[in-house]
Formats: structure tokens, sequence, C-alpha cells
């Protein structure tokens, strides 16, 4: 069930420790709530000390991976759930931080291409103009977890050598005076395809939260055309509505 701990391997042993915790973590029976084997123990089965065992699930505690609590025991942690409010939208970016989750690009790709006629005629250009597109897969240190395709109208003036690791929209405002301000949205739910089940390290089939965005500046001119595909076990969409006065 446990690795080897390889004392002539140039990787310390503290990260070793981290890699097999992490591997356990994914198993199912940890997943449903399985308590990890205490620090005494697996030092003891691994042949180290208890302080190199503490390193490693104290970074994966940091990192909200693993709960641990005394008297009880060390655990995975259950998936936080990203709650995206619809009376205002934030990038990305914005959303990972305020639900305080780190994250990382685990691809970005951009390539020219001739727009759908959905995108085209959003944009109000001709089919046969080529426009940006860029993919990103983004997600935690467990995995990626949505999958986003980008469209960019030419007129914002992007060239696809941009470094579109930095948050997009502070990029559009800083290098192409662009200032994204209004968002329509559509929202539903569909199952996983081959591609996206091969991205997302899901089964072909099971649920996804599929999210499209049509993006316009301060004067409601088009800039971006956005699909997300999002693990539907990581997102949740809320919205706060008042209700209006009846009339008399």
């Amino acid at each position: 069930m446990f690795a080897k701990i390889d004392h002539n391997s140039p990787l310390p042993l503290h990260a070793q420790v981290e890699k097999l915790l992490r591997d356990l973590i994914k198993l199912s029976e940890y997943k449903e709530g399985k308590l990890l084997p205490n620090e005494v123990d697996l030092a003891k089965r691994l042949g180290i000390s208890r302080n190199t065992v503490r390193q490693a699930t104290n970074k994966l505690v940091l990192e909200g991976l693993i709960t641990r609590k005394k008297g009880i025991g060390t655990k995975a942690a259950e998936k936080k759930t990203v709650n995206t409010k619809l009376e205002s939208w934030l990038s990305f970016t914005q959303e990972m931080n305020e639900n305080g989750i780190m994250f990382k690009n685990y691809e970005i790709s951009v390539d020219w291409v001739e727009p759908a006629e959905e995108i085209a005629k959003f944009f109000g250009i001709r089919a046969n103009k080529l426009v940006l597109k860029m993919d990103r897969l983004r997600g935690g240190e467990d995995g990626p977890f949505v999958y986003f395709s980008s469209y960019f109208h030419p007129r914002v003036g992007l060239k696809g050598d941009e470094d579109f690791s930095k948050p997009l929209y502070h990029m559009l405002e800083e290098q192409y005076h662009t200032v994204v301000s209004i968002s329509r949205e559509e929202i539903r739910a569909m199952t996983a395809d081959k591609l996206l089940s091969k991205k997302l390290n899901m089964k072909v089939g099971e649920p996804i939260l599929f999210r499209k965005r049509f993006v316009s500046d301060i004067n409601n001119r088009p800039v971006e055309f956005n699909t997300g595909y999002y693990k539907a076990d990581r997102f949740a969409y809320s919205i706060k509505i008042l209700r209006g006065e009846s009339k008399k």
C-alpha cells in the first residue's frame, strides 16, 4: 500500500512523503473520509523521523488538501465548492482569490482560427475573419478542474505572444486599454465527452457545468467570447434576487 522511501534519491525525504500523501488522498477510501495513518505509524512504516513526516503533512495542511484535528486524526479535506455570485462577475483569478483557493495553469495554448457562426455574430465580423483563440486548463494541486476557451475581437489588438499566465483582464486594461465591464452569462448542465474527460481527468458521461460568457467593454463593444467547462462537484452558481415592489 505504501511506496518505499528511497534514501539514495536526490528528492528530499519530506518531498517523497508529500508525494505519497498526495497519492493516498486520491484513493476513494480516503476521499470518503477514512483517516490517514498517523505521523508516528507512518514514520515507522517508512523508516524515517516523525519530523520528516510532519514537514510533509504541514505542507498539505497549508494547501488545504488535508485537515488535522487533535484527538481525532488526519484526513483528506473535503473538496471546496467555488460559489460564483451572479449579481456581479469576476475573473477566474479573482474568484479563486476570494475563495482562498490556490490554482495553477496546466496548459495554455493560443491559435488563430476562423470563428464559429455564433462568435462571428457576437463580434459583428465576417465568419472568415481570423480571431485569436486561447485555451487554458486550470486547477489545483490535486488536478485540473476547469477548461476555458476564449476568443477575442480583432479590434483589441492581441498578437498571440502575450503572457497569458497573468490575470487576463488586468493585462487587457494595462497593455491594450480595454476595460471589460459587461458580461452576459449562459449556464447549463452537460456531460463530459472524450476531450473533456481527458482534460479534466473524468469519466465520459460525468456531469459538467458549462458556462458561456459574452464580454463587452464599458461602451458595450464585444471583447471576448468565453466558454468554461467546470467539474460539477467543484463549482456552484448563486444569485441574490430582490423582490420588486408590486403596484397597487
